[in-house]
């Protein structure tokens, strides 16, 4: 068996839609799938590891990667940056790996310039109430902060169109198993299984 090319995903949601739960899922279920680790310059929230969570930087360094072209995309959001490599993220690719980069649509629309063929996903709440009531449940937030975020969330959530899929989590199990569904199918498109099973397939037509 030969090593394919991983495939590059694009995961998007609004804050609360639990992306998060489902990606962490996901990779339980699928060695060759991995998380594309970010640059930030916020500070580490309790229990967050720098190079396992997000690669911590100071502001100055974020900017030098972006003035260095370092990054497949790059963004603000709640007044901190956020970026992804494009080294890291090649590597993997050509290490047979499938690589998810968890951005919102502006580093999608980004990504997407730079590497057209990567596939994106959106996931969405089933409805606002819910979403709300997501936010509400983590106690982290005062009234006006998760009203904001639901305002953002909005303005997100309209950018669904642009995506290749899209995934309602209403029940946790059925959007993991659509999710999932998504990925494998990818693994067994002609291309990459003529690249896996070359030598099975030669030998089948000896």
């Amino acid at each position: 068996m030969s090593l394919a090319q991983g495939r590059l995903y694009i995961l998007s949601a609004p804050s609360g839609a639990g992306k998060t739960s489902l990606v962490a899922a996901l990779l339980d279920q699928l060695p060759h799938l991995e998380v594309s680790i970010s640059h930030t310059t916020r500070a580490p929230r309790p229990g967050e590891e720098d190079g396992k969570n997000y690669h911590f930087v100071e502001r100055e360094a974020f900017q030098q990667l972006v003035e260095q072209g370092a990054f497949f995309e790059s963004a603000e959001v709640f007044g901190n940056y956020y970026g992804t490599s494009q080294q890291a993220v090649e590597e993997r690719l050509a290490a047979g790996v499938d690589v998810i980069l968890e951005i919102d649509w502006q580093g999608a629309q980004q990504v997407r310039k730079k590497m057209p063929e990567a596939l994106s996903i959106f996931i969405l709440p089933p409805s606002q109430q819910a979403l709300r009531e997501r936010l509400q449940a983590r106690g982290q937030d005062t009234a006006e902060v998760i009203e904001g975020r639901m305002q953002q969330a909005i303005s997100e959530m309209s950018h669904y169109p642009e995506y290749d899929y899209l995934v309602i989590n209403d029940d946790f199990t059925q959007a993991l198993a659509e999710l999932k569904a998504i990925f494998v199918t990818q693994r067994l498109t002609l291309q990459s299984q003529e690249q896996c099973q070359a030598a099975l397939l030669e030998d089948l037509l000896k």
